[in-house]
Order: structure tokens, then sequence, then C-alpha cells
């Protein structure tokens, strides 16, 4: 009977949670996906859990709204964007699936001012192979000023795309490598937003993968002295011109 009990509470533990919008600044999900399907690859590296996604169209945009992910990976954005009844428009600099048009962040053939939101969830240094191409943010370390000039380009990029009064959004974690310096890509990044966008607010996203339910990389963190990732940063901004 012991046994049927705990296996009744890791199922309950994993079940998705209803959709409801969120009304503080910490965000948990106990899954990847929302409803009976599921928004993007469950089984691609560094997909954006779609709630999130979710509840930033929800607040931040009205149905028929053009929504722009230029870092869109498996086509997360575009599945919620399906769902909301939102014009969703997906750029990756190697495209995943047939819907997501090729093409870089930081100089995307799309015209000024002409889109209601932007959501991006970029690589945080090079620890992930994304594509191999050369031209990759996911090929710089963010250890090194080059990551953090190329991200400048992509705000400024989205920044001219976007409708003024419009939001942006940016879902994105720090980075570490055991035995390499600690890199605060959310601060850094932060303070770069600034010269382009008025914060709105600052909400963390408790993380769960299948890294963190490994003991043995949490016995690795506590005799290496460490912490592994426990959070993401989304940072809510908008454009303000007067």
């Amino acid at each position: 009977m012991e046994q049927s009990n705990n296996k009744s509470k890791k199922r309950f533990a994993f079940e998705k949670p209803k959709l409801k919008l969120e009304t503080t600044t910490l965000w948990e999900y106990p899954s990847q996906h929302y409803g009976k399907s599921q928004q993007g690859d469950k089984e691609y590296v560094g997909a954006t859990p779609s709630y999130v996604i979710w509840n930033l169209l929800q607040r931040y945009t009205r149905e028929n709204d053009v929504v722009i992910d230029p870092f869109c990976g498996s086509g997360t954005t575009l599945d919620v964007c399906k769902d909301l009844n939102r014009q969703g428009l997906g750029f990756d600099i190697a495209p995943y699936r047939e819907d997501i048009l090729k093409g870089d962040a930081r100089k995307l053939p799309v015209k000024g001012n002409s889109v209601d939101f932007v959501f991006m969830d970029p690589p945080y240094s090079n620890h992930i192979k994304y594509s191999g191409d050369p031209q990759c943010i996911g090929e710089l370390d963010a250890r090194t000023p080059l990551y953090y000039e190329a991200m400048e380009k992509v705000f400024a990029e989205s920044f001219r795309i976007l409708k003024n009064r419009r939001y942006f959004a940016l879902y994105v974690s720090d980075s570490f490598k055991k035995g390499k310096p600690f890199c605060p890509i959310g601060f850094e990044l932060f303070q770069r937003l600034q010269k382009h966008f008025k914060p709105i607010d600052i909400i963390s996203v408790v993380r769960h993968n299948r890294t963190l339910k490994r003991n043995h990389w949490h016995t690795s963190a506590i005799e290496g002295n460490y912490f592994l990732r426990g959070f993401n940063y989304l940072f809510i901004m908008k454009k303000e011109v007067l």
C-alpha cells in the first residue's frame, strides 16, 4: 500500500497544472507543456516552458496581435500564439521546423514599428550546442565581450521593430561552469536592456529539468561548493518613445 501511495504522489507532483494568470513575481511550473498536446518539442534542449509564454501573451497582447520570437527554437512561441489567436512569427539561425523562418536576431526582415510583442529566450553562453553555425550567438562565450555585444544588437533590433508603448520580454539564466568564473548574465543583459526599454517588472521562474533531478549533480554541487541554476529571470520591458 505504501508503494502504491508513493507512485500516486509522484504522478500528482508532475501533473500538468491548470492554466491561470500568475499574480506574483515567482512562477513555478512542474511540467514543460500545458493541455493535452505539447507546445514546441519537449526533447529540444533549452526549450522554454509554454506556460511562461502563455502568461505573457495573456497579459501583454490582444487577439490578432503580431508576436515575434527571434530565437524561436522548436517553435513553442508559435504554438502558444495559435492557441491564443495571435499572429506568431518565429526566426532562428537554424530553423527547427518549416514554419520557422531562417533569420539572425541582430538583423530581422521586419518593418520598423510593426510588431505588438517580442519574446526571446536566447542562448545563455555556449554551454549547449545549438547549430554549429559560426554566426550563432550560442557559439559565443558569456565570459567574453562578444556575447554582450551581440545581444546589444539584438535588443536594438527588437526596439526597432516593436511598436511604441508595446512590450518586450526576455527569459534568461545566469551562466556557471565548474572551474570557470560565474557569469551574471541576467544582470548584465538587464543593464543593456535599459538603454532602450523602460523596465516594467522582474519575475523569477523556478527551473525544473532532468539535470536538477539527478542526485549526483547535487552531490557534486555540495562537494564543489557551488550552486546549480535554480531559476530563470523573466524581464518585462516596454518601449516608450515620447
